[in-house]
């Protein structure tokens, strides 16, 4: 087989380290756009991770053809636009791109194909090696370093950083295409944080007679800042009993101090903020929202 646009990516488990220290190695997992490349020639073409063709959008890209040491590949990349401060930003890759003054950085961490020949069958570390002969370095794009042994260390310095994480993969997983393996797991620093309930959204389908979220605010002085919504983590207990204790504290207005967007209002019922949840988050955003939030606690402030 040769692989051919477009391709779908191989992604990682969610988990935690591996136990062993042996037989994995670990690369620091970048908040950004995961993107495939696609190098003929001069000619170089992007793909975003649902097989849509992106090229166009990025074009501090097009001199990337000059830094492969093969006529053709194909490459597997995390596109990354960095703050001010040095970290990697997710809504910043929103604002990247033509027509834009940011640009962003490619981080290339595998390869799929050199000169029409596929390398997806190979050993992890095997093709580590080919792509590090493959890529030319340059201002818009690099090749990550990887760690092989026990990644504990590396977990720990990516969460002083306030970086997202690290993907733990086998040394000699092959790379399977359109596939969410084992052989590859993604660790990612996770955030607690309490915040105020101020409301919740219907529930449809299995959830029908209880929510689907729950809408989420921070303290601002006296008034209360939308922060987004978190329905994932619930137990079926738990989505019952809730259930019932929002809908005993309804009332008709928003406690919010500006209506949350349209999206979080519609099916929206409003509560009196007496209740405080307790979730786990990736980060907030620069808009001050939840991201990956996933619910772990719910407490009563009235008592």
């Amino acid at each position: 087989m040769t692989l051919t646009f477009p391709v779908l990516p191989m992604k990682a488990a969610m988990g935690t380290l591996p136990a062993a220290a042996d037989g994995w190695a670990y690369e620091i997992k970048w908040d950004g756009y995961r993107t495939l490349i696609f190098v003929d020639g001069p000619n170089v073409r992007l793909q975003s991770a649902s097989g849509k063709d992106v090229t166009h959008r990025w074009p501090e890209f097009s001199d990337l053809a000059g830094s492969i040491n093969a006529s053709t590949a194909i490459l597997d990349a995390e596109l990354v636009v960095f703050d001010d401060h040095g970290r990697p930003d997710f809504g910043l890759v929103q604002q990247s791109g033509f027509g834009t003054d940011r640009e962003a950085v490619l981080h290339v961490f595998d390869v799929l194909s050199i000169d029409r020949t596929d390398t997806i069958g190979l050993a992890y570390l095997d093709r580590r090696r080919l792509l590090e002969a493959l890529v030319e370095p340059g201002d818009n794009w690099l090749i990550p370093a990887h760690r092989v042994g026990d990644g504990t260390a590396l977990l720990a310095a990516t969460a002083a950083q306030q970086l997202e994480g690290v993907i733990a993969k086998r040394v000699d997983s092959v790379y399977r295409p359109g596939t969410r393996a084992k052989d590859w797991i993604k660790i990612k620093n996770r955030t607690v944080v309490e915040l105020v309930v101020g409301g919740y959204t219907e529930g449809t389908g299995h959830r029908a007679g209880t929510f689907g979220a729950l809408l989420l605010g921070r303290p601002d002085g006296n008034a209360l800042a939308f922060a987004g919504g978190v329905g994932t983590g619930f137990t079926h207990d738990a989505l019952d009993s809730i259930a019932a204790q929002l809908r005993a504290i309804e009332t008709e207005s928003s406690p919010f101090a500006t209506l949350p967007p349209a999206k979080h209002r519609q099916r929206a019922h409003w509560i009196e903020p007496t209740l405080t949840a307790v979730v786990e988050i990736a980060e907030f955003t620069n808009d001050g929202l939840v991201r990956h939030a996933s619910f772990i606690s719910l407490s009563d402030m009235a008592g």
